[in-house]
């Protein structure tokens, strides 16, 4: 029903497939937006533009998503700013962002960042919560969710190997009124 594509990572990478999977999700149907993965040593600013430069400003897409997670395993950046840091980067990026596509993005977030940074406090998002034991109302409490990544092994027609799986707070119909509201102005 949609997808969320990959474009971008930090200052410099784009994902290799990104113009194939946005050209083949809009020719199937599929309503599409993009989403950056934040490198922990660039800021805000520089990933924003970076974005900007990289993912085409289509009306009617869905709105951007910032993806916010350690990255313990980078092989060139393990870097854990303290939380004060990382949500003032976060905020510079979404806003630059915002005012770019007209839009306001959502925050995908995996559950131990969204703890180690308090971002239970960072208000006015909405949530892309991932969370693959529980329901995010048991793993997240108190924090309204727009979409949950339930399972990241799941399988999906037209898609070979593995993906992601996720779920909109809503029915279809509200999905429907939700990205008409929401999309790329």
């Amino acid at each position: 029903s949609f997808a969320w594509i990959k474009a971008t990572e930090g200052g410099d990478l784009v994902d290799p497939l990104f113009a194939q999977h946005w050209n083949a999700s809009a020719e199937a149907g599929v309503a599409r937006g993009a989403f950056h993965f934040w490198y922990h040593c660039r800021g805000g600013a520089e990933q924003a533009r970076w974005f900007i430069r990289n993912v085409p400003r289509q009306p009617g897409s869905l709105p951007p998503v910032l993806d916010m997670e350690w990255t313990p395993f980078s092989p060139t950046c393990t870097l854990r700013e303290p939380p004060d840091v990382i949500r003032r980067e976060m905020r510079i990026f979404l806003r630059m962002v915002e005012a770019h596509y007209g839009t306001r993005p959502l925050i995908y977030v995996v559950p131990d960042f969204f703890d180690d940074n308090d971002l239970a406090t960072f208000t006015g998002y909405e949530w892309w919560l991932r969370s693959t034991a529980a329901h995010p109302s048991d793993r997240y409490p108190g924090t309204p969710w727009r979409v949950w990544q339930y399972s990241g092994t799941g399988t999906i027609p037209g898609i070979s190997g593995i993906a992601d799986r996720n779920a909109f707070s809503g029915s279809p119909s509200a999905f429907a009124a939700w990205a008409a509201q929401r999309s790329v102005a």
